[in-house]
């Protein structure tokens, strides 16, 4: 778990994408609306779909995927908070997502933060008459992030070459319907799961499942699940010792900008590492979408839930091992 490995990202990209997910936050402290800032935060994660492209095939990739953030947020909320109504969109939402995701071969991280923002969206409760204003200020962090990059392409363009056409053959086709079902199915099932048990944060279990399915074998998915588990627990007690800080809100806004760029140094290199990041920086926006809920609840519910998710997608990966492939001749 400690070892790490090789990497063609460029040392730069991490401080691009702590900017882009840490200035909303910034500018959220400084209005003294944090839980705005951090919907702006949730926006400002497209920088993380940026493809090594020219600087227009990046900036439309950044819109697309901000405009897919946008509608998952929306989509999720209009369920109108925890319920098995929420499940089923959840469930819904995850399998078209999936279907764009891979049939237009999006890189990692693919459908994960779309489905980590439907999911926080389904337990979210919010007032209709306010999700205009929700989605608008998600949707100005992703435009911010635009910005950003607009800026870095410039001064750091990317290497030329991209992507040839993708035209998928029919048994793919047929395999991506099938997988998508099956994971939406899980995610949305697990949703469920949570709230039939009763979680605090019912959010967090889909999170976790659809985290571990981003493994593409049996044993890629158990790495993932334990590396996922070891490096909860590690950043449990991180999260504990920051919580234990003044809580101001210029501080925790400049711990996002610092999480986010630990987190992006080290995930193509060790996943166990950057998952040591993820559990505080995660636990720091409940807490403050939340408005203030009591630390040590977050901190423990979250080993809960990461088993918890872990497990159910742990046993959905096994199913997608029996999914159609191309026959050998």
């Amino acid at each position: 778990m400690l070892v790490l490995n090789p990497s063609l990202r460029p040392w730069h990209f991490p401080l691009v994408a702590g900017l882009c997910t840490g200035l909303p936050v910034l500018l959220g402290a400084w209005l003294g609306r944090l839980d705005l800032g951090v919907l702006g935060s949730l926006g400002g994660m497209v920088i993380l779909y940026l493809p090594q492209a020219t600087v227009a095939y990046r900036l439309v990739t950044l819109v697309v995927c901000g405009f897919g953030f946008a509608t998952s947020f929306t989509l999720a909320a209009l369920a109108g908070g925890p319920s098995w109504v929420s499940a089923l969109v959840l469930g819904l939402v995850t399998m078209l997502i999936n279907l764009v995701c891979r049939f237009y071969s999006v890189a990692p991280p693919g459908r994960f933060f779309f489905v980590m923002i439907a999911s926080l969206a389904s337990t979210a409760s919010l007032d209709l008459a306010l999700l205009p204003e929700k989605v608008g200020v998600m949707v100005m962090g992703s435009m911010l992030a635009c910005l950003l990059v607009f800026g870095y392409s410039l001064l750091l363009p990317a290497p030329s070459g991209g992507r040839e056409p993708h035209h998928p053959a029919d048994w793919y086709l047929r395999r991506l319907w099938l997988e998508s079902l099956l994971i939406g199915a899980l995610v949305g099932g697990s949703f469920l799961l949570a709230l039939l048990l009763g979680l605090d944060n019912p959010y967090w279990v889909p999170i976790s499942c659809a985290a571990v399915l981003q493994g593409n074998s049996v044993s890629m998915l158990i790495q993932r699940k334990l590396h996922r588990i070891l490096g909860t627990a590690v950043g449990l007690v991180l999260a504990w010792l920051l919580f234990s800080l003044p809580p101001d809100p210029w501080l925790l806004a400049t711990l996002v900008i610092l999480l986010n760029f630990a987190i992006e140094t080290l995930v193509t290199r060790n996943y166990g590492l950057a998952v040591v990041f993820i559990t505080p920086l995660t636990v720091l926006l409940a807490g403050m979408l939340q408005h203030g809920a009591p630390p040590e609840q977050l901190v423990l519910a979250r080993m809960v839930d990461i088993l918890l998710g872990s497990l159910c997608g742990l046993l959905g990966g096994s199913l997608l091992q029996w999914l159609p492939s191309p026959r050998r001749s």
